[in-house]
Protein backbone atom coordinates (compact mmCIF):
# COMPACT_ATOMS: atom_id res chain seq x y z
CA UNK A 1 0.00 0.00 0.00
CA UNK A 2 1.40 3.63 -0.80
CA UNK A 3 1.40 6.63 1.03
CA UNK A 4 -1.00 8.11 -0.65
CA UNK A 5 -3.65 5.11 -0.03
CA UNK A 6 -2.89 5.41 3.82
CA UNK A 7 -5.63 7.11 5.57
CA UNK A 8 -4.57 10.46 6.27
CA UNK A 9 -4.56 11.66 9.92
CA UNK A 10 -4.36 14.75 11.47
CA UNK A 11 -1.32 16.46 12.82
CA UNK A 12 -1.11 17.03 16.48
CA UNK A 13 0.49 19.23 18.42
CA UNK A 14 3.65 18.51 20.80
CA UNK A 15 2.90 18.73 24.72
CA UNK A 16 5.95 18.89 27.03
CA UNK A 17 5.77 14.74 27.45
CA UNK A 18 7.06 14.63 23.92
CA UNK A 19 9.77 16.60 24.82
CA UNK A 20 10.39 14.81 27.89
CA UNK A 21 10.35 11.28 25.87
CA UNK A 22 13.02 12.77 23.26
CA UNK A 23 14.86 13.79 25.92
CA UNK A 24 14.51 10.80 27.59
CA UNK A 25 18.12 9.47 26.74
CA UNK A 26 20.19 11.90 29.26
CA UNK A 27 18.36 9.60 32.39
CA UNK A 28 18.64 6.62 30.74
CA UNK A 29 22.61 7.28 30.21
CA UNK A 30 23.43 8.57 33.70
CA UNK A 31 20.70 6.61 35.63
CA UNK A 32 19.22 3.55 34.26
CA UNK A 33 22.09 2.12 32.28
CA UNK A 34 24.85 2.79 35.43
CA UNK A 35 21.76 0.86 37.94
CA UNK A 36 21.06 -2.03 35.16
CA UNK A 37 24.88 -2.76 34.86
CA UNK A 38 25.68 -3.01 38.32
CA UNK A 39 22.22 -4.66 39.49
CA UNK A 40 23.51 -7.92 36.37
CA UNK A 41 27.08 -7.73 38.06
CA UNK A 42 25.35 -8.46 41.59
CA UNK A 43 23.01 -11.06 39.73
CA UNK A 44 25.81 -12.19 38.02
CA UNK A 45 27.89 -12.77 41.20
CA UNK A 46 25.07 -14.04 42.87
CA UNK A 47 23.95 -16.75 39.79
CA UNK A 48 28.15 -18.21 39.99
CA UNK A 49 27.82 -18.73 43.84
CA UNK A 50 24.96 -20.98 43.16
CA UNK A 51 26.54 -22.79 40.26
CA UNK A 52 29.58 -23.21 42.82
CA UNK A 53 27.10 -25.40 44.91
CA UNK A 54 26.11 -29.41 44.55
CA UNK A 55 22.46 -30.15 43.47
CA UNK A 56 22.17 -31.36 46.68
CA UNK A 57 22.43 -28.45 48.77
CA UNK A 58 20.80 -26.47 46.36
CA UNK A 59 18.04 -29.00 46.33
CA UNK A 60 17.89 -28.95 50.76
CA UNK A 61 17.64 -24.58 50.44
CA UNK A 62 14.62 -24.99 47.62
CA UNK A 63 12.78 -27.23 50.30
CA UNK A 64 13.64 -24.64 52.70
CA UNK A 65 12.00 -21.83 50.90
CA UNK A 66 8.68 -24.26 49.66
CA UNK A 67 8.10 -24.49 53.39
CA UNK A 68 8.44 -20.65 53.80
CA UNK A 69 5.90 -20.61 50.90
CA UNK A 70 3.49 -22.72 52.58
CA UNK A 71 3.90 -21.53 55.95
CA UNK A 72 3.14 -17.84 54.08
CA UNK A 73 -0.01 -19.06 52.67
CA UNK A 74 -1.34 -20.81 55.81
CA UNK A 75 -0.95 -17.46 57.45
CA UNK A 76 -3.52 -16.05 55.25
CA UNK A 77 -6.94 -14.93 56.75
CA UNK A 78 -9.37 -15.10 53.72
CA UNK A 79 -11.99 -12.54 55.30
CA UNK A 80 -8.86 -10.27 55.76
CA UNK A 81 -6.20 -10.22 53.90
CA UNK A 82 -6.39 -9.26 49.98
CA UNK A 83 -5.96 -11.73 47.32
CA UNK A 84 -2.59 -13.60 46.99
CA UNK A 85 0.07 -12.49 44.88
CA UNK A 86 4.18 -12.34 45.21
CA UNK A 87 6.08 -9.57 46.61
CA UNK A 88 7.60 -8.69 43.40
CA UNK A 89 7.46 -4.70 42.86
CA UNK A 90 5.07 -3.92 40.12
CA UNK A 91 7.62 -2.50 37.78
CA UNK A 92 9.79 -5.74 37.54
CA UNK A 93 8.70 -7.25 34.53
CA UNK A 94 9.79 -7.80 30.98
CA UNK A 95 6.90 -7.23 29.55
CA UNK A 96 5.81 -3.49 28.89
CA UNK A 97 2.94 -3.71 31.23
CA UNK A 98 3.31 -2.23 34.69
CA UNK A 99 1.20 -4.92 36.91
CA UNK A 100 -1.52 -2.26 37.92
CA UNK A 101 -3.37 -5.54 39.74
CA UNK A 102 -0.92 -5.42 42.54
CA UNK A 103 -2.09 -1.76 43.33
CA UNK A 104 -4.88 -2.84 45.22
CA UNK A 105 -4.66 -4.65 48.83
CA UNK A 106 -3.38 -7.97 48.32
CA UNK A 107 -1.54 -10.64 50.40
CA UNK A 108 1.90 -10.79 49.09
CA UNK A 109 4.33 -14.22 49.52
CA UNK A 110 8.23 -13.71 48.54
CA UNK A 111 9.06 -16.22 45.82
CA UNK A 112 12.80 -14.11 45.21
CA UNK A 113 14.73 -17.28 46.84
CA UNK A 114 13.03 -19.59 43.77
CA UNK A 115 15.97 -18.57 40.81
CA UNK A 116 18.31 -21.42 41.39
CA UNK A 117 18.96 -24.20 38.55
CA UNK A 118 18.14 -27.34 41.06
CA UNK A 119 19.74 -30.32 38.02
CA UNK A 120 20.76 -30.64 34.97
CA UNK A 121 19.92 -34.42 34.02
CA UNK A 122 22.01 -35.78 30.92
CA UNK A 123 20.82 -38.93 30.75
CA UNK A 124 17.07 -37.74 30.69
CA UNK A 125 17.79 -34.76 29.18
CA UNK A 126 16.14 -32.41 31.58
CA UNK A 127 16.99 -29.28 33.26
CA UNK A 128 14.72 -28.71 36.86
CA UNK A 129 14.76 -25.15 36.95
CA UNK A 130 13.37 -22.75 39.53
CA UNK A 131 10.76 -20.16 38.00
CA UNK A 132 12.99 -17.00 38.09
CA UNK A 133 16.30 -18.62 36.71
CA UNK A 134 16.51 -16.73 33.57
CA UNK A 135 17.39 -17.56 29.71
CA UNK A 136 20.84 -15.52 29.99
CA UNK A 137 21.50 -18.02 33.17
CA UNK A 138 20.50 -21.12 31.83
CA UNK A 139 22.34 -20.89 28.40
CA UNK A 140 25.81 -20.23 30.78
CA UNK A 141 24.97 -23.11 32.03
CA UNK A 142 24.15 -25.54 29.44
CA UNK A 143 26.01 -24.25 26.11
CA UNK A 144 29.41 -25.44 27.30
CA UNK A 145 27.87 -28.96 28.04
CA UNK A 146 26.18 -29.05 24.18
CA UNK A 147 22.85 -28.89 25.77
CA UNK A 148 20.06 -26.13 25.63
CA UNK A 149 16.31 -25.72 26.57
CA UNK A 150 14.44 -27.06 23.59
CA UNK A 151 13.10 -23.37 23.01
CA UNK A 152 15.75 -20.36 24.02
CA UNK A 153 13.77 -17.12 24.26
CA UNK A 154 16.14 -14.44 23.08
CA UNK A 155 16.19 -11.90 25.76
CA UNK A 156 18.77 -12.70 28.93
CA UNK A 157 15.68 -11.25 31.70
CA UNK A 158 13.30 -13.81 30.36
CA UNK A 159 12.73 -15.88 33.21
CA UNK A 160 11.61 -19.71 33.14
CA UNK A 161 8.19 -18.78 35.45
CA UNK A 162 7.39 -15.96 33.06
CA UNK A 163 7.43 -18.04 30.03
CA UNK A 164 5.52 -21.01 31.52
CA UNK A 165 2.83 -18.84 32.80
CA UNK A 166 2.85 -16.14 30.62
CA UNK A 167 4.21 -16.42 27.02
CA UNK A 168 7.65 -18.19 25.19
CA UNK A 169 8.96 -18.43 21.71
CA UNK A 170 12.17 -18.49 20.07
CA UNK A 171 13.29 -19.46 16.13
CA UNK A 172 13.22 -23.65 16.97
CA UNK A 173 9.04 -23.01 17.82
CA UNK A 174 8.26 -24.39 14.82
CA UNK A 175 9.55 -27.70 15.81
CA UNK A 176 9.16 -27.45 19.38
CA UNK A 177 6.55 -25.24 19.68
CA UNK A 178 6.12 -22.32 22.65
CA UNK A 179 8.11 -22.59 25.68
CA UNK A 180 5.50 -24.21 27.70
CA UNK A 181 5.39 -27.01 25.45
CA UNK A 182 8.55 -28.58 26.17
CA UNK A 183 7.63 -28.62 30.27
CA UNK A 184 7.62 -32.36 31.27
CA UNK A 185 6.87 -31.56 34.81
CA UNK A 186 4.98 -28.56 37.28
CA UNK A 187 5.96 -28.07 41.23
CA UNK A 188 3.15 -26.03 42.29
CA UNK A 189 1.78 -24.85 45.75
CA UNK A 190 -1.77 -24.60 45.62
CA UNK A 191 -4.05 -22.31 47.70
CA UNK A 192 -4.18 -24.16 50.22
CA UNK A 193 -0.62 -24.88 50.81
CA UNK A 194 -0.54 -28.64 49.36
CA UNK A 195 2.51 -28.97 46.87
CA UNK A 196 2.15 -31.06 43.65
CA UNK A 197 4.02 -32.26 40.99
CA UNK A 198 1.87 -32.30 37.70
CA UNK A 199 2.79 -33.79 34.84
CA UNK A 200 0.97 -34.67 31.55
CA UNK A 201 0.16 -38.20 32.64
CA UNK A 202 -0.72 -38.14 36.34
CA UNK A 203 -3.31 -37.08 38.56
CA UNK A 204 -2.92 -33.28 38.08
CA UNK A 205 -2.73 -33.75 34.33
CA UNK A 206 -5.54 -31.21 33.94
CA UNK A 207 -3.29 -28.47 35.93
CA UNK A 208 -0.69 -29.28 34.02
CA UNK A 209 -2.21 -28.51 30.60
CA UNK A 210 -4.34 -25.38 32.28
CA UNK A 211 -1.08 -23.88 33.66
CA UNK A 212 0.55 -22.31 30.36
CA UNK A 213 -1.11 -18.78 29.58
CA UNK A 214 -2.50 -19.08 32.76
CA UNK A 215 -0.14 -15.61 34.54
CA UNK A 216 0.11 -17.38 37.53
CA UNK A 217 -3.73 -17.60 38.76
CA UNK A 218 -3.71 -21.46 39.83
CA UNK A 219 -1.05 -21.53 42.11
CA UNK A 220 2.52 -20.61 42.97
CA UNK A 221 4.95 -22.34 40.24
CA UNK A 222 8.48 -23.17 42.32
CA UNK A 223 10.31 -25.58 39.57
CA UNK A 224 9.66 -26.95 36.40
CA UNK A 225 11.74 -29.93 34.84
CA UNK A 226 11.95 -28.60 30.73
CA UNK A 227 13.20 -31.04 28.02
CA UNK A 228 16.83 -30.09 26.83
CA UNK A 229 18.31 -30.91 23.56
CA UNK A 230 22.06 -31.33 22.09
CA UNK A 231 23.25 -28.86 19.83
CA UNK A 232 26.79 -27.65 18.49
CA UNK A 233 29.08 -24.59 19.16
CA UNK A 234 28.04 -22.92 16.27
CA UNK A 235 24.96 -21.47 14.39
CA UNK A 236 25.30 -21.80 10.45
CA UNK A 237 22.71 -18.53 9.65
CA UNK A 238 21.91 -17.79 5.92
CA UNK A 239 20.49 -14.06 5.54
CA UNK A 240 17.95 -14.05 2.50
CA UNK A 241 16.46 -11.20 1.19
CA UNK A 242 13.76 -10.03 -0.76
CA UNK A 243 11.92 -7.38 -2.28
CA UNK A 244 8.09 -7.27 -3.37
CA UNK A 245 4.99 -6.78 -2.17
CA UNK A 246 3.65 -7.63 1.40
CA UNK A 247 1.89 -10.84 0.07
CA UNK A 248 4.76 -11.49 -1.62
CA UNK A 249 6.81 -11.22 1.45
CA UNK A 250 4.94 -13.70 3.86
CA UNK A 251 5.05 -16.66 0.65
CA UNK A 252 8.60 -16.09 1.09
CA UNK A 253 8.52 -16.26 4.68
CA UNK A 254 6.87 -19.64 4.32
CA UNK A 255 9.22 -20.86 1.77
CA UNK A 256 12.17 -20.66 4.12
CA UNK A 257 10.32 -23.21 6.61
CA UNK A 258 7.92 -24.92 4.76
CA UNK A 259 8.33 -28.49 3.83
CA UNK A 260 5.29 -28.25 0.72
CA UNK A 261 5.54 -31.92 0.05
CA UNK A 262 3.92 -32.40 3.91
CA UNK A 263 6.80 -33.60 5.91
CA UNK A 264 6.90 -31.06 8.10
CA UNK A 265 8.78 -33.02 10.71
CA UNK A 266 10.52 -35.46 9.13
CA UNK A 267 12.10 -33.30 6.50
CA UNK A 268 16.24 -32.38 6.21
CA UNK A 269 14.73 -28.96 4.45
CA UNK A 270 13.30 -27.65 7.87
CA UNK A 271 16.49 -25.42 9.56
CA UNK A 272 16.64 -25.89 13.12
CA UNK A 273 16.02 -21.54 13.31
CA UNK A 274 13.97 -19.20 11.70
CA UNK A 275 12.91 -15.81 11.82
CA UNK A 276 12.04 -13.01 9.60
CA UNK A 277 12.12 -9.03 9.42
CA UNK A 278 9.69 -7.28 7.54
CA UNK A 279 11.49 -3.58 7.32
CA UNK A 280 9.04 -1.86 4.95
CA UNK A 281 6.61 -2.55 3.14
CA UNK A 282 8.28 -3.76 0.32
CA UNK A 283 11.59 -5.22 1.79
CA UNK A 284 11.96 -8.25 4.25
CA UNK A 285 15.38 -10.79 5.23
CA UNK A 286 14.59 -13.99 5.78
CA UNK A 287 17.34 -15.91 8.17
CA UNK A 288 17.39 -19.79 8.76
CA UNK A 289 19.83 -21.38 11.05
CA UNK A 290 21.31 -24.73 11.78
CA UNK A 291 23.74 -26.01 14.24
CA UNK A 292 27.20 -26.26 13.01
CA UNK A 293 30.29 -28.26 14.90
CA UNK A 294 33.59 -25.70 15.62
CA UNK A 295 34.65 -27.72 12.96
CA UNK A 296 32.86 -26.93 10.29
CA UNK A 297 32.51 -22.92 11.24
CA UNK A 298 36.30 -22.99 11.41
CA UNK A 299 37.28 -24.45 7.80
CA UNK A 300 38.76 -21.95 5.83
CA UNK A 301 36.85 -19.79 4.12
CA UNK A 302 33.93 -19.28 6.71
CA UNK A 303 32.78 -16.36 7.76
CA UNK A 304 32.48 -16.41 11.92
CA UNK A 305 30.41 -13.14 13.35
CA UNK A 306 31.00 -13.08 17.25
CA UNK A 307 27.71 -10.80 17.49
CA UNK A 308 28.07 -10.98 21.30
CA UNK A 309 30.82 -8.72 21.51
CA UNK A 310 29.32 -5.21 22.72
CA UNK A 311 30.64 -3.06 19.77
CA UNK A 312 28.97 -5.30 17.26
CA UNK A 313 26.33 -3.80 15.02
CA UNK A 314 23.00 -4.36 16.21
CA UNK A 315 21.36 -7.77 15.29
CA UNK A 316 18.36 -6.46 13.73
CA UNK A 317 20.83 -3.87 11.73
CA UNK A 318 22.91 -6.47 10.47
CA UNK A 319 20.03 -8.93 9.11
CA UNK A 320 18.96 -5.69 7.47
CA UNK A 321 22.24 -5.11 5.83
CA UNK A 322 21.65 -8.14 3.17
CA UNK A 323 19.10 -6.03 1.36
CA UNK A 324 22.25 -4.05 0.32
CA UNK A 325 24.69 -6.62 0.12
CA UNK A 326 22.08 -9.87 -0.81
CA UNK A 327 22.28 -12.92 0.02
CA UNK A 328 25.50 -14.44 3.02
CA UNK A 329 25.96 -16.95 5.27
CA UNK A 330 28.24 -16.72 8.42
CA UNK A 331 28.80 -19.00 11.66
CA UNK A 332 27.72 -17.24 15.07
CA UNK A 333 28.49 -18.91 18.49
CA UNK A 334 25.38 -20.83 19.73
CA UNK A 335 25.38 -19.12 22.64
CA UNK A 336 25.38 -15.12 21.28
CA UNK A 337 22.84 -16.40 18.68
CA UNK A 338 20.63 -16.89 21.36
CA UNK A 339 20.71 -13.87 22.70
CA UNK A 340 21.39 -11.60 19.51
CA UNK A 341 18.39 -9.34 20.01
CA UNK A 342 19.23 -8.73 24.18
CA UNK A 343 21.78 -5.86 23.58
CA UNK A 344 19.31 -3.50 21.25
CA UNK A 345 15.99 -5.38 22.86
CA UNK A 346 15.64 -5.84 18.99
CA UNK A 347 15.06 -2.29 17.61
CA UNK A 348 13.59 -0.53 20.60
CA UNK A 349 16.82 0.38 22.23
CA UNK A 350 16.75 2.93 19.22
CA UNK A 351 14.03 4.80 20.77
CA UNK A 352 15.77 4.15 23.98
CA UNK A 353 19.06 5.65 22.92
CA UNK A 354 18.63 7.41 19.11
CA UNK A 355 22.63 7.21 18.98
CA UNK A 356 23.06 3.81 20.77
CA UNK A 357 23.16 2.46 17.28
CA UNK A 358 26.29 4.46 16.20
CA UNK A 359 29.88 3.23 16.46
CA UNK A 360 31.13 5.58 19.13
CA UNK A 361 28.59 4.64 21.08
CA UNK A 362 28.78 1.28 20.40
CA UNK A 363 32.39 1.07 21.35
CA UNK A 364 32.32 3.31 24.17
CA UNK A 365 29.34 2.47 26.17
CA UNK A 366 27.70 -0.30 24.23
CA UNK A 367 29.21 -2.81 27.12
CA UNK A 368 26.59 -1.13 29.64
CA UNK A 369 23.32 -2.10 27.11
CA UNK A 370 20.87 -2.83 27.49
CA UNK A 371 18.92 -0.96 29.75
CA UNK A 372 17.23 -3.26 32.43
CA UNK A 373 13.03 -2.91 31.70
CA UNK A 374 12.22 -3.12 34.70
CA UNK A 375 14.07 0.17 35.21
CA UNK A 376 13.00 1.76 32.60
CA UNK A 377 9.41 1.15 33.73
CA UNK A 378 10.39 2.58 37.54
CA UNK A 379 11.56 5.72 35.79
CA UNK A 380 8.98 7.26 33.64
CA UNK A 381 6.06 7.82 36.06
CA UNK A 382 1.86 7.77 34.98
CA UNK A 383 2.05 10.55 32.42
CA UNK A 384 5.15 9.11 30.53
CA UNK A 385 3.53 5.23 30.82
CA UNK A 386 0.36 6.49 29.48
CA UNK A 387 2.39 7.93 26.39
CA UNK A 388 3.42 5.11 25.37
CA UNK A 389 0.63 3.06 25.67
CA UNK A 390 -1.31 5.89 23.57
CA UNK A 391 1.58 6.13 21.07
CA UNK A 392 3.65 3.30 21.11
CA UNK A 393 3.06 -0.39 20.59
CA UNK A 394 4.26 -3.38 22.14
CA UNK A 395 1.59 -6.39 20.50
CA UNK A 396 2.76 -10.20 19.39
CA UNK A 397 0.10 -11.57 17.00
CA UNK A 398 -0.23 -14.88 16.79
CA UNK A 399 -1.78 -15.97 13.57
CA UNK A 400 -2.09 -19.12 11.16
CA UNK A 401 0.63 -19.27 9.04
CA UNK A 402 -1.82 -19.50 6.58
CA UNK A 403 -3.08 -16.01 7.04
CA UNK A 404 0.19 -13.90 7.38
CA UNK A 405 -0.55 -12.20 4.21
CA UNK A 406 -3.65 -10.89 5.54
CA UNK A 407 -2.37 -10.19 8.71
CA UNK A 408 0.87 -8.40 7.21
CA UNK A 409 -1.53 -6.45 5.23
CA UNK A 410 -3.94 -5.53 7.85
CA UNK A 411 -1.12 -4.74 10.09
CA UNK A 412 0.29 -1.42 7.75
CA UNK A 413 -3.28 -0.61 6.96
CA UNK A 414 -3.84 0.13 10.56
CA UNK A 415 -0.62 0.74 12.31
CA UNK A 416 2.14 1.25 9.70
CA UNK A 417 5.05 -0.28 12.15
CA UNK A 418 8.85 -1.41 10.66
CA UNK A 419 10.56 -3.36 11.29
CA UNK A 420 7.91 -6.09 12.19
CA UNK A 421 9.09 -9.58 13.49
CA UNK A 422 8.11 -13.19 12.59
CA UNK A 423 8.46 -16.44 13.99
CA UNK A 424 6.56 -19.47 13.40
CA UNK A 425 5.42 -21.72 16.27
CA UNK A 426 3.01 -24.98 16.34
CA UNK A 427 0.15 -24.90 18.27
CA UNK A 428 -0.68 -28.09 19.53
CA UNK A 429 -4.12 -30.02 19.47
CA UNK A 430 -4.31 -31.54 23.30
CA UNK A 431 -6.55 -33.95 24.52
CA UNK A 432 -7.37 -31.70 26.26
CA UNK A 433 -8.62 -28.26 25.37
CA UNK A 434 -6.31 -25.70 26.24
CA UNK A 435 -6.16 -21.48 26.29
CA UNK A 436 -4.80 -21.27 23.07
CA UNK A 437 -5.99 -24.62 20.69
CA UNK A 438 -5.55 -24.73 16.63
CA UNK A 439 -8.77 -24.21 14.96
CA UNK A 440 -11.04 -27.03 14.69
CA UNK A 441 -10.19 -29.35 11.80
CA UNK A 442 -7.19 -27.81 10.65
CA UNK A 443 -6.06 -31.63 9.78
CA UNK A 444 -8.26 -32.17 7.38
CA UNK A 445 -7.01 -28.86 5.29
CA UNK A 446 -3.45 -30.11 4.97
CA UNK A 447 -2.12 -26.54 5.15
CA UNK A 448 1.47 -25.02 5.22
CA UNK A 449 3.51 -25.88 7.77
CA UNK A 450 0.63 -28.30 9.88
CA UNK A 451 1.31 -31.34 10.62
CA UNK A 452 -1.37 -34.30 12.13
CA UNK A 453 -0.55 -32.92 15.80
CA UNK A 454 -0.24 -29.18 15.09
CA UNK A 455 -1.47 -26.18 13.32
CA UNK A 456 1.43 -23.72 12.45
CA UNK A 457 1.38 -20.27 13.47
CA UNK A 458 3.38 -17.10 13.28
CA UNK A 459 4.02 -14.91 15.70
CA UNK A 460 4.00 -11.35 14.30
CA UNK A 461 6.00 -9.03 16.52
CA UNK A 462 4.99 -5.71 16.59
CA UNK A 463 7.28 -3.49 18.46
CA UNK A 464 7.96 -0.01 17.84
CA UNK A 465 6.48 3.69 17.29
CA UNK A 466 3.97 3.99 14.50
CA UNK A 467 5.23 5.87 11.32
CA UNK A 468 2.21 8.33 11.81
CA UNK A 469 3.45 9.07 15.36
CA UNK A 470 7.04 9.79 13.45
CA UNK A 471 5.73 12.07 11.62
CA UNK A 472 4.14 13.91 13.86
CA UNK A 473 0.24 12.75 13.15
CA UNK A 474 -2.21 11.76 15.68
CA UNK A 475 -2.20 8.22 16.69
CA UNK A 476 -4.65 6.54 18.87
CA UNK A 477 -2.57 3.71 20.47
CA UNK A 478 -5.63 2.40 22.58
CA UNK A 479 -8.19 2.03 19.45
CA UNK A 480 -5.21 0.41 17.39
CA UNK A 481 -4.94 -2.33 19.94
CA UNK A 482 -8.30 -3.05 19.80
CA UNK A 483 -8.60 -3.20 16.06
CA UNK A 484 -5.58 -5.50 16.15
CA UNK A 485 -7.69 -7.93 19.06
CA UNK A 486 -10.80 -7.79 16.84
CA UNK A 487 -8.73 -8.71 14.12
CA UNK A 488 -7.17 -11.98 16.06
CA UNK A 489 -10.55 -12.91 17.20
CA UNK A 490 -12.03 -13.08 13.54
CA UNK A 491 -9.02 -14.85 12.64
CA UNK A 492 -8.67 -17.37 15.76
CA UNK A 493 -5.52 -15.97 16.76
CA UNK A 494 -4.53 -14.81 20.13
CA UNK A 495 -2.60 -11.87 21.91
CA UNK A 496 0.61 -12.51 24.16
CA UNK A 497 -0.84 -11.37 27.44
CA UNK A 498 2.36 -9.72 28.56
CA UNK A 499 1.12 -6.61 26.52
CA UNK A 500 -1.52 -4.35 27.37
CA UNK A 501 -4.96 -5.48 26.90
CA UNK A 502 -8.02 -3.39 25.72
CA UNK A 503 -10.01 -6.86 25.26
CA UNK A 504 -13.53 -6.87 27.37
CA UNK A 505 -14.35 -9.71 29.72
CA UNK A 506 -16.38 -11.29 26.89
CA UNK A 507 -14.40 -10.98 24.50
CA UNK A 508 -11.30 -12.32 26.60
CA UNK A 509 -13.15 -15.59 26.56
CA UNK A 510 -14.19 -14.97 22.79
CA UNK A 511 -10.30 -14.98 22.03
CA UNK A 512 -9.39 -17.70 24.68
CA UNK A 513 -10.80 -21.19 25.87
CA UNK A 514 -11.66 -20.45 29.45
CA UNK A 515 -12.77 -24.18 29.80
CA UNK A 516 -10.08 -26.59 30.97
CA UNK A 517 -8.94 -23.01 32.96
CA UNK A 518 -12.07 -22.31 34.84
CA UNK A 519 -12.70 -25.84 35.90
CA UNK A 520 -9.06 -26.04 37.33
CA UNK A 521 -9.46 -22.70 39.16
CA UNK A 522 -12.79 -24.15 40.86
CA UNK A 523 -11.14 -27.59 41.48
CA UNK A 524 -7.85 -26.48 42.84
CA UNK A 525 -9.10 -23.81 44.66
CA UNK A 526 -7.97 -20.49 43.40
CA UNK A 527 -10.81 -18.72 43.47
CA UNK A 528 -11.10 -16.10 45.83
CA UNK A 529 -7.18 -16.36 46.75
CA UNK A 530 -5.59 -15.80 43.41
CA UNK A 531 -7.04 -13.38 40.74
CA UNK A 532 -8.08 -14.70 37.58
CA UNK A 533 -6.01 -14.12 34.29
CA UNK A 534 -8.52 -11.56 32.81
CA UNK A 535 -8.44 -9.53 35.78
CA UNK A 536 -4.59 -9.70 36.42
CA UNK A 537 -4.27 -8.50 32.31
CA UNK A 538 -6.20 -6.25 32.31
CA UNK A 539 -5.10 -2.63 32.47
CA UNK A 540 -5.93 0.06 35.33
CA UNK A 541 -6.03 0.59 38.53
CA UNK A 542 -8.01 -2.02 41.00
CA UNK A 543 -9.46 -1.60 44.14
CA UNK A 544 -10.25 -4.43 46.67
CA UNK A 545 -13.70 -4.52 45.90
CA UNK A 546 -13.18 -4.05 42.09
CA UNK A 547 -10.66 -7.02 42.00
CA UNK A 548 -13.18 -9.58 44.19
CA UNK A 549 -16.69 -8.67 42.30
CA UNK A 550 -14.60 -8.97 38.80
CA UNK A 551 -13.01 -11.97 40.00
CA UNK A 552 -16.35 -13.96 40.85
CA UNK A 553 -17.67 -12.73 38.33
CA UNK A 554 -15.49 -13.99 35.41
CA UNK A 555 -15.54 -17.14 36.95
CA UNK A 556 -19.34 -17.34 36.72
CA UNK A 557 -19.57 -15.56 32.93
CA UNK A 558 -16.78 -18.07 31.75
CA UNK A 559 -18.48 -21.44 32.86
CA UNK A 560 -21.65 -19.98 31.51
CA UNK A 561 -21.31 -18.34 28.49
CA UNK A 562 -18.69 -20.94 26.88
CA UNK A 563 -19.67 -24.59 26.42
CA UNK A 564 -16.52 -25.77 24.88
CA UNK A 565 -16.14 -29.87 25.28
CA UNK A 566 -12.99 -30.37 27.00
CA UNK A 567 -12.05 -33.19 25.27
CA UNK A 568 -11.64 -33.29 22.08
Amino acid sequence: MSDLEKPLRPKRSKTWVDYFVTFRWILVIFVVLPISFTFDVMTYIGDKRSERKSYKKRQKEHDENVKKVIKRLKERDPARDGLVCSARKPYIAVGMRNVDYKRARHFEVDLSAFRNILEIDKERMIARVEPLVNMGQITRVTVPMNLALAVVAELDDLTVGGLINGYGIEGSSHIYGLFADTVVSYEIILSNGELVKATADNEYSDLFYAIPWSQGTLGFLVAAEIKLIHVKEYMKVRYKPKRGTLRELAHAYMDSFVDWEGNQDTSEKVPDFVEAMIYTPTEGVFMTGTYASKEEAEQKGNKINRVGWWFKVWYYQHCQSALKNGEFVEYIPTREYYHRHTRSLYWEGKLILPFGDQWWFRFFLGWLMPPKVSFLKATQGETIRNYYHEKHVIQDMLVPVYKVPDALEFADREIELYPVWMCPHKVYKRRVRTMIYPEPGFERHHRPGDTHDAQMYTDIGLYYTPNSVLRGEDFDGVEAVRKIESWLIANHGFQALYAVSELSEKDFWRMFDASLYARCREKYRAVGTFMGVYYKSKKGRKTEKEVREEEQKLHENALRDLEHPVVE
